[in-house]
């Protein structure tokens, strides 16, 4: 099933074990080379130091939060050797500038959806300029049409042109 990012950003991880909140998800920590989420920035409840909690260590997504077993499973940043490098990254993935394989500026990405079970960002939403947004509205780009994603902009198929053609093509039917 996909959600909207916002599901997944400000929500309290609750434990099994003591049946409280025991942090609260910062933000995903997102693989800008597959656009997978491998874990989430949280703060923790009592100490108020950032931790990460990787996907294994979640046992569900409830309307009241991530379950965890234990406080426990939560870990330090400096800690996650296999992680380090998509760590140093900080990739942010909304407010990225897309653009099309021509160079085109379609817009920034406004918000993305994910699929909760395998936490792969599967589609991200792009807000055009005023002028485009009067005539196409806000796009939709599933992942398989980017191209490349660098840490500045997305790339993606040029959808405009295609959409265009295919209406060109409708209309003289």
């Amino acid at each position: 099933m996909l959600q909207l990012s916002d599901v997944l950003s400000n929500q309290p991880i609750l434990s099994l074990r003591s049946g409280t909140p025991v942090a609260t998800i910062t933000a995903p920590i997102i693989n800008p080379n597959n656009l997978h989420i491998e874990g989430f920035y949280c703060q923790d409840s009592k100490e108020k130091r950032v931790l990460v909690l990787l996907p294994q260590d979640i046992r569900d997504i409830i309307p009241q939060g991530l379950v965890i077993n234990d406080h426990d499973v939560l870990a330090e940043p400096q800690d996650l050797v296999r992680l380090r490098d998509i760590l140093n990254l900080h990739f942010e993935l909304i407010g990225k500038h897309v653009f099309d394989t021509a160079g085109k500026k379609i817009g920034k990405v406004e918000d993305y959806a994910t699929d909760l079970t395998s936490l792969y960002i599967q589609r991200i939403y792009v807000t055009q300029s005023i002028l485009k947004s009067l005539t196409g509205g806000n796009l939709g780009i599933d992942r398989t049409q980017i191209v490349e994603i660098t840490p500045k902009k997305i790339v993606v198929n040029e959808l405009l042109n295609k959409m265009s053609a295919s209406a060109r093509v409708t209309q003289n039917a």
